[in-house]
């Protein structure tokens, strides 16, 4: 449906039908993965029920009260006769009002209808930075009666991300913070501008989100593509590699395993959200080395659970050298990273005793008092693994 929500229990014609999406989020599970809906529910469209309704009873319909503002006096382009509160300045997009319980208990029930019909494992809530939080406390609750383990993750851009990820609301939001800090630390060389962020967010001595996980990318439909970003290309696989070992969820935007480009037009996103001929992809690879890095990074991260919940400690910050470690009881894994365009040698304190090898190669590491001696090529960056 777009955002123009049209009937929350029936999928878009243009993608299939509902036994269509059931098959294909089967299909998901049996492969191990977990399928996330999007929930557009700060709107819906003109043609859904309850506007119709309006449209055909006015005062009288039983859901005036389901959108803001509707108001009997005024009118739109439309020429309904009433006017209505909107979203984004689109009279086509007309704003739900989440504080009225018959739209929160509505809602709850077509989540409870895509588990049951189509066995969906979570949602990301579009835009909700502006969702009601009593509405989105009443999402929490039914997530927890539906599956122990549905996932709800909201788009947020700015703010105190603390606000929406906790006990009563949601598990996660978009790191947009660390998003920026990512590409514009390697552009400017300073790695202090992503070792701030992490510190001020993660530290496990007075981080504000220590023990929430936030959701990490480095691109999406909504920003120009990593590789359209990057003043130097060569940054882009450490880029990625920071975004597989930093806290957070790491997350890839479709396309961009490739390296494909893409910058916003204007008002347009068009150029972000290509159509790709996936066989042709494939087969005309621009770019199989870092397809071929972020799914080595992916295998080492679900090899090594300390990535998703262990702590994060600090140990080597310049400019252009930084390097650090997730920590779990007697688990490490050690990140070292070079931005320069030139060689770098670093000597990295051990942050747990014991021996290390390259996550990759499996060579082992040379150790002189304590530490990590490791040689970094231009733009160039290794994991480390306590054996």
């Amino acid at each position: 449906h777009g955002y123009e929500t049209t009937d929350y229990r029936k999928l878009d014609s243009r993608l299939g039908d509902n036994e269509d999406l059931k098959n294909f989020v089967a299909t998901c599970h049996e492969k191990g993965i977990k399928v996330i809906f999007d929930g557009v529910f700060n709107h819906t469209g003109r043609d859904f029920f309850a506007f119709k309704d309006i449209q055909e009873k006015r005062q009288n319909s039983p859901y005036v009260n389901w959108y803001c503002n509707v108001n009997f006096s005024g009118n739109t382009e439309y020429n309904d006769g009433f006017s209505y509160e909107n979203w984004g300045g689109y009279n086509l997009l007309v704003k739900l009002n989440q504080r009225n319980p018959d739209v929160q208990n509505y809602i709850c029930d077509v989540i409870r209808f895509w588990v049951s019909e189509f066995d969906v494992d979570g949602i990301r809530l579009d835009a909700a930075d502006v969702l009601d939080f009593d509405f989105m406390k009443q999402l929490r609750r039914t997530a927890e009666e539906v599956k122990p383990d549905f996932w709800l993750m909201g788009e947020v851009i700015h703010g105190d991300y603390a606000r929406w990820v906790n006990d009563e609301m949601l598990h996660s939001t978009t790191n947009y913070e660390l998003h920026k800090g990512l590409y514009s630390g390697h552009n400017d060389h300073n790695y202090f501008e992503i070792a701030h962020t992490i510190r001020r967010q993660f530290d496990d001595n007075g981080g504000i989100y220590r023990g929430r996980t936030l959701y990490s990318f480095v691109d999406n439909h909504d920003v120009d593509r990593l590789m359209s970003k990057l003043n130097n290309k060569d940054h882009i696989r450490e880029v990625y590699t920071l975004l597989y070992t930093l806290p957070g969820i790491p997350s890839i935007y479709y396309g961009s395993e490739w390296g494909i480009e893409g910058r916003k037009q204007g008002a347009s996103d068009d150029a972000m959200r290509l159509q790709l001929d996936l066989e042709k992809m494939q087969k005309e690879n621009p770019h199989p080395e870092l397809t071929a890095h972020i799914a080595a990074l992916g295998k080492m991260r679900k090899e090594n659970p300390v990535l998703a919940d262990g702590k994060y400690r600090e140990l080597v910050l310049t400019n252009r050298q930084y390097a650090y470690a997730r920590i779990k009881d007697q688990d490490a894994i050690v990140v070292a990273a070079n931005n320069d365009e030139n060689p770098a040698d670093m000597s990295i304190p051990i942050p747990v005793d014991g021996t290390y090898e390259n996550a990759f190669t499996k060579e082992a590491v040379p150790v002189v008092d304590g530490r990590l001696q490791v040689h970094l090529d231009a733009c160039e960056s290794k994991v480390f693994r306590k054996k």
